[in-house]
């Protein structure tokens, strides 16, 4: 079994920012894969889930800072293995528009992914990392307040459309093939 989660912060007032471009994507994964496509909401997992019977997509509703205890309680309630846990979130060291797919590693300061290592007690997990571009001006303007703005009206009508179509397939491409195989078509 796999659990691919989409990571981001609930609540509207974040929906349309860079730091969940995660919800977007597994939100789009859900209609893709015939899944349910309604999203149950389960206050014990910390999350809303739509399930397969070899698939669970996930939307943890803790904040993203938070996001490895939703990871941990269905990692644990259906004793899947770290290998088969793959995480899409937003990444401000890549391009915009990149796609980065890649075993374990570090953090590089995404607060996200830091829980969930700590949580899992491992960063031996997939990740899907989507490049959301920098702040203009570090100097101006923090990486947290940057992945907290809105994307521009611009950006909502090219560039997200593709990215997510994109990543979406690259996760399509990497359930029916080697991992291997999908980081050399889409990295």
């Amino acid at each position: 079994m796999k659990l691919i989660v989409g990571l981001g912060n609930p609540g509207t007032e974040y929906s349309h920012t860079r730091h969940n471009i995660g919800f977007r994507i597994i939100d789009q994964l859900n209609i893709n894969l015939n899944q349910s496509n309604t999203w149950e909401s389960n206050k014990k997992l910390h999350s809303h889930i739509a399930k397969s019977s070899d698939i669970i997509l996930c939307k943890p509703q803790t904040f993203m800072n938070l996001s490895g205890e939703a990871v941990v309680a269905i990692q644990r309630l259906y004793k899947i293995e770290t290998k088969d846990v793959w995480i899409i979130h937003d990444e401000v060291d890549l391009e915009k528009g990149k796609i980065k797919i890649q075993i374990g590693g570090g953090s590089a300061g995404h607060n996200g992914i830091k829980s969930i290592i700590e949580k899992l007690g491992s960063p031996e997990f997939i990740r899907f990392r989507i490049g959301v571009g920098k702040p203009v001006d570090k100097v101006m303007q923090e990486t947290a307040d940057y992945v907290l703005q809105k994307f521009t009206q611009e950006e909502e009508k090219d560039f997200l459309p593709e990215i997510i179509k994109k990543t979406t397939e690259a996760i399509q491409h990497a359930l029916k093939n080697e991992l291997l195989a999908t980081m050399n078509k889409y990295n």
